[in-house]
């Protein structure tokens, strides 16, 4: 089990029995999407803790070798460059640690969602869909698969019928539409439930996509 990541953490009431766990984009940190909980949450939701983890500092060389927070490093944008597997890896290991944590603060797997923007995303993808234990929902937000060509191999079947939330903006120039459309058809011709969404707006959230998932995250707290 790697080392607890640092993250900021805001609970929607006392006892939290259900979490949201996070993770940002390239080059953001955990308190990127800490504003969006007072319009993400309704009033009938039971407690819940989100956790907003930063990702660790390394040299990303797409940005010409500068240090940020990332949760691996990224060569080119292009779909078939070469991928950081071992940063992936670690980072699938790092939220592995955070899931652990709530299960020990009284969260069960079933009440958890992970999440994710971007990289962030992509990684929530790569680590829920392998998780062994069944989670409530996976939202990958303007995101992209990575380790696709292990997921068969190495997915878990406790996460086979997770439901998956999936919103991309139609003209993103980051994660360009493609690639969010190539991630769905691989997820759905491995037989998961992927309830896409596209919004016209670049490489962003926008109210239409937090309403959206207000309603879908509203379906899988409901347990």
């Amino acid at each position: 089990m790697s080392e607890l990541l640092p993250a900021v953490e805001h609970e929607t009431a006392s006892n939290p029995t259900h979490s949201i766990v996070w993770l940002h984009g390239l080059g953001a940190d955990g308190h990127d999407f800490a504003p969006i909980v007072p319009e993400l949450v309704a009033p009938e939701w039971p407690a819940l803790r989100f956790v907003f983890p930063h990702a660790p500092t390394r040299p990303v060389t797409i940005n010409g070798g500068m240090p940020m927070r990332a949760w691996y490093d990224i060569a080119d944008f292009e779909l078939h460059a070469r991928q950081d597997e071992a940063g992936m890896r670690a980072s699938i290991e790092a939220v592995e640690t955070l899931l652990a944590r709530e299960n020990a603060r009284g969260v069960p797997d079933e009440h958890i969602v992970l999440a994710g923007f971007s990289q962030g995303g992509a990684i929530a993808l790569a680590a829920g869909l392998r998780h062994p234990r069944r989670l409530a929902g996976i939202v990958a937000l303007s995101t992209y698969l990575v380790l696709g060509d292990s997921l068969a191999a190495e997915r878990n079947a406790a996460n086979a019928a997770t439901p998956i939330f999936q919103g991309h903006g139609t003209f993103d120039p980051v994660v360009v539409p493609p690639r969010g459309a190539d991630a769905r058809a691989r997820l759905e011709a491995l037989g998961y439930a992927v309830d896409a969404h596209t919004y016209p707006m670049a490489h962003a959230v926008c109210a239409e996509e937090i309403a959206d998932l207000r309603h879908w995250l509203g379906q899988r707290l409901a347990g």
